[in-house]
């Protein structure tokens, strides 16, 4: 099991993209579970819809892509953040990263599981703290 980042699977939707360390996850999940935190969701169709807007993307692509994902063995994580859990705010001040990328390390250390990233900066956070799904 692993903890998949948006932009890992964002390089399967768009050419321009995608990656070879994309590609390995993508057959990783044949046969593993990924974990996602809620806004997970969140951001896979904001980044659709913001393509969609800007040409890049047609919307009958963005529902294939949609449909594919819902196929794919991906699980959401059900615990939901919350303000009064000072450690995740303090965990994202610390490596200076956005409350999104901090959901996914602070799941990533909860549930004790690598986090797959294309993100530069998720990724150097998750190999400083032995996080970083490497395949």
């Amino acid at each position: 099991m692993f903890i998949l980042d948006c932009s890992v699977c964002m390089a399967w939707c768009f050419e321009d993209e995608n990656s070879q360390y994309a590609d390995a996850v993508l057959e990783c999940l044949k046969t593993q579970t990924a974990l996602v935190p809620q806004l997970w969701h969140l951001e896979i169709t904001n980044v659709l819809l913001v393509a969609e807007r800007r040409k890049r993307i047609h919307v009958t692509a963005s529902e294939e892509f949609i449909t594919i994902l819902q196929s794919l063995n991906i699980q959401t994580d059900r615990q939901v953040f919350s303000l009064a859990d000072s450690k995740n705010i303090d965990l994202a001040r610390h490596h200076q990263l956005s409350s999104y990328d901090m959901a996914y390390v602070a799941l990533a250390q909860r549930e004790q599981l690598p986090i797959a990233t294309n993100d530069n900066k998720l990724k150097q956070v998750a190999k400083s703290l032995n996080l970083f799904f490497d395949v």
